[in-house]
Formats: structure tokens, C-alpha cells, sequence
């Protein structure tokens, strides 16, 4: 019994130390200049953050987004997670040329996706960045269209063949198999349907992001020792291999190519990518060009085709279900875009060809209407970033190895920003409303010196 008493005592001595010991970080202290969910002695948050499911993962931020009605903080031992949802913290951290270090939660993208340009930072972030802006000069853009409109006719026959059968489309299917198709003939060079692995391919995608999301919505797999000992790598590993083996492949097929037909690295200068608009310059393309010019390795290569066909199509499929959504909802906005497509087709030479990217960029309402899609449904819902040095956001105070999130989806619903937030408006979107809104209230592509690398493409 005495031993029982001592062992019990020594255990609440031990947990007054360390509670008295957290309360004197920097973290804790900053914590107390914003609101946030109740803390508990030496657990701080941790519990709010346990046992959630996929659902309750991504309601619980949007419900103390609305009960706090400013950016808010989480403490996990003795450390401040700063989550944004205000243009003036989400400037201060997005607008820094120093805090471009992505948070811990990137590092479980690794084994998929390597270190490129989503998750690398300093020197190899940079070195990356320079190579790859050249693939996306909105010089390239036109020499594309012929995909984009092959693979747009492509999907209008499957809606078309559904609706005549009589059967629901399930369209984020529809749209991730759209968008993987074109961003892989983009990207990489290559037809995806003309390769016997496709499918394959397509459903080992599927199956590792159910992996990515089940171990981000459950902290006892954050570590890499519990991740592992509970068969979950193993997993992984078993369904990134066919993945691997798929762009190993088609990278070792379009290097032979590209050696076989490219005798002068000068073709591949930015000067000539940008202004030669008869020759397509695949992604992947660019990447060789470096390659030889030993600018970047194999492995270098292998994680940024691996990077933009992730990315690229994950999040864009996303965005194109949710406009689908939206413009069904609203047939106001259908009607006026369909009012729109004809009037700008009917000012053109030849009604009957194919638009070139002046037509699209005539349709201006269009625009509106894809911008405000966005705002309620960014494909990325939020980003996070390590803070990497003592740092100011406004007249708050963040110590170095606090981590900040933008929370995306509750930053796009500022009242102060977007009267009546949940309503869809376009002309939101209008210049002079976009005059009157701080810059970093909309950041659909992130922003800042880590804006997605697509943006300026996109516009």
C-alpha cells in the first residue's frame, strides 16, 4: 500500500513538473493571444483531435471557425497550431518569403510522392521551381487544346450515355478518370488509355489516397514506428508499387524518344518554349531537357511526374464536380452560361471550329462563375506550414516551431470579405468587387511565393 501510495504520488509529481514545464514554452504562451477549443492540463487539445472519422474531421474546424469568428489555436504538447481564417493572418504567413517549410502532415506524402516541388523547400525547392516554370508559360497552354477538347468530347459521350440509359452518373469517377487522362497526355506526353496498366493505375490512385486520408484523421499513425508496426506501410508500399512501376515506365519509354529525336538542347531554352507555339512541350519533356543538362536525376524526375499527375488531377477532378454541383443547382447561372458560350461562338469567323484560348478567355462570366466555385469549394480545403523562425502575424506574436494552417474553405466564408457567404454570387467576382477585397481573402491556389505553379496558367 505504501508503495502503491509513493508510486501514485511520484506519477502526479511527474505531471505537475511537466505541466508547469509546458506552460512555460513559447507556444503556450503565445496560445493565450487567440481563441481556441478548451485546453486540458498536459493534453492540451489532443483529445479534440483523437477518433474522429473522416466526416467529424472536417466539420469540427468549420464548427469553432464559426463559434470563434476569428483565426483560432489548437495547443498539442506545449506547441501552438495557429488555423487562419482571416485574410490578415493568412497575408502574414503566405506573403513571407521565409516561412515556405510545409507542415509535418506533408511528410506522409513522401513515400508516394518523394520530395518535389509540393513538399521540398530551401535550394531544392527553388532549383525545382525555376525548372518547372517553363513547362507552364501560358505560351504552352494553346498547343494543348486539342487534348483538352478530345478528352471534353470523350466525357460529354459518357454523360450522354448515361443519361440515355437511364442510370446516375457517379461524377467524381467521371471526372477523376477525365482529368487523370488529361494530365497525363499534358504532363507526361502519352495517352493514358492506350496503356495496358491504366486501370490499374487508376485504382491503386484511388486506394493510396484512402491511405493518406485514413492516417492524417487518426494521430496513432502519425509516428512512422506505429505506421509500420501496425501493417499500414506494408500496405501502402504493396499499392504504390504498380504506381511506380506505371511512371518508372512511361518515363523510361519517353526518355528513348526524346533522346532519339532531340539532337539540340537549345530547343528546350525558355526562349523557344515560350514563343515556338506549333511544338508541344510535354512537362516531362522540360524535366529530360534538365536531365541531360544535369540539372536534375532520375529520382528528381520520378517525383514530379508522380507530384503534377497526383496533384494535378486529384484536385481538379474535385473542382469539377463541385462547378457540375453548382451550376445544376442554380439554372439562372446555367442559362446564362449557356447565353454566354453562344454569343461569343456566333462573333467568331468559323462558328463550326474548335475555341481557341481567345474564345475561352471571352467568356468572362464563365470566369466569374468557375471563381466562385472555387470560393465555397476549394479542391484543397486547407495548407499548412511550419514556422520556422519567431514571427509576427499583425500584432500577434508566433514563436519559431508553431505550426499555422489556412483553413481554405472557412477564410473564403469571411462575412467582413463575402457578404452572405454561403449564397452563390458571381459577380462576387466582378473587378470592381475584387477592388475592394484584400488579396489573400480568395487563395484558392494558396498565394505568395508558393502559389500553385498552375495559377498563372489558369488564371
Amino acid at each position: 500500500m505504501e508503495f502503491l501510495t509513493l508510486f501514485f504520488a511520484a506519477i502526479i509529481l511527474i505531471l505537475l513538473f511537466y505541466e508547469a514545464y509546458l506552460r512555460m514554452l513559447p507556444g503556450y504562451k503565445a496560445a493565450k493571444q487567440f481563441p481556441g477549443p478548451k485546453r486540458l492540463p498536459i493534453f492540451g487539445n489532443i483529445f479534440d483531435l483523437l477518433f474522429n472519422d473522416q466526416l467529424s474531421t472536417f466539420t469540427l474546424p468549420r464548427q469553432w471557425a464559426a463559434r470563434f469568428g476569428e483565426s483560432f489555436v489548437l495547443l498539442i504538447r506545449g506547441g501552438m497550431i495557429v488555423n487562419a481564417i482571416r485574410a490578415r493572418e493568412t497575408e502574414a504567413l503566405l506573403s513571407s518569403t521565409k516561412l515556405i517549410d510545409k507542415s509535418v502532415i506533408y511528410l506522409y506524402l513522401h513515400p508516394f510522392l518523394g520530395v518535389g516541388l509540393l513538399n521540398s523547400t530551401g535550394s531544392k525547392w527553388f532549383q525545382r521551381r525555376k525548372i518547372l516554370t517553363a513547362a507552364f508559360h501560358f505560351n504552352i497552354l494553346p498547343t494543348f487544346l486539342e487534348t483538352f477538347h478530345e478528352e471534353c468530347e470523350k466525357l460529354v459521350v459518357r454523360l450522354d450515355d448515361d443519361v440515355d440509359g437511364g442510370q446516375a452518373t457517379v461524377l467524381q469517377d467521371v471526372a477523376a478518370r477525365f482529368t487523370l487522362n488529361t494530365i497525363c497526355e499534358a504532363a507526361m506526353g502519352v495517352k493514358l488509355d492506350s496503356h495496358t496498366m491504366a486501370d490499374e493505375y487508376r485504382a491503386k490512385i484511388k486506394e493510396v489516397v484512402g491511405f493518406l486520408v485514413q492516417r492524417v484523421m487518426n494521430p496513432l499513425l502519425f509516428e512512422n514506428f506505429t505506421y509500420k508496426l501496425l501493417g499500414f506501410r506494408a500496405r501502402l508500399d504493396k499499392a504504390l508499387k504498380p504506381i511506380h512501376a506505371f511512371t518508372s515506365n512511361i518515363i523510361k519509354q519517353r526518355r528513348e524518344l526524346f533522346h532519339a529525336n532531340v539532337k539540340n538542347l537549345d530547343e528546350f531554352s525558355e526562349e523557344n518554349i515560350y514563343f515556338n507555339t506549333n511544338q508541344r512541350y510535354a512537362l516531362l519533356d522540360t524535366l529530360l531537357a534538365s536531365e541531360a543538362r544535369n540539372q536534375i536525376n532520375e529520382k528528381g524526375i520520378r517525383e514530379e511526374v508522380n507530384t503534377f499527375m497526383f496533384r494535378g488531377h486529384d484536385t481538379t477532378a474535385s473542382a469539377f464536380t463541385f462547378i457540375f454541383l453548382l451550376v445544376a443547382e442554380h439554372p439562372d447561372v446555367q442559362q446564362a452560361l449557356v447565353d454566354e458560350i453562344l454569343a461569343v461562338n456566333s462573333s467568331r469567323l468559323d462558328p463550326t471550329a474548335q475555341f481557341t484560348v481567345k474564345d475561352y478567355n471571352d467568356l468572362r462570366y464563365m470566369d466569374r462563375v468557375i471563381k466562385e466555385c472555387l470560393r465555397l469549394y476549394p479542391p484543397v480545403p486547407f495548407i499548412g506550414r511550419m514556422i520556422n523562425e519567431d514571427s509576427w502575424f499583425g500584432d500577434r506574436f508566433i514563436p519559431k516551431d508553431s505550426m499555422a494552417n489556412v483553413l481554405i474553405w472557412d477564410l473564403h466564408r469571411d462575412p467582413k470579405q463575402f457578404p452572405d457567404p454561403e449564397r452563390f454570387d458571381p459577380d462576387r467576382f466582378l473587378p470592381e468587387n475584387v477592388e475592394q477585397r484584400n488579396p489573400y481573402a480568395y487563395v484558392p491556389f494558396s498565394a505568395g511565393p508558393r502559389n500553385c505553379i498552375g495559377e498563372s496558367v489558369l488564371g
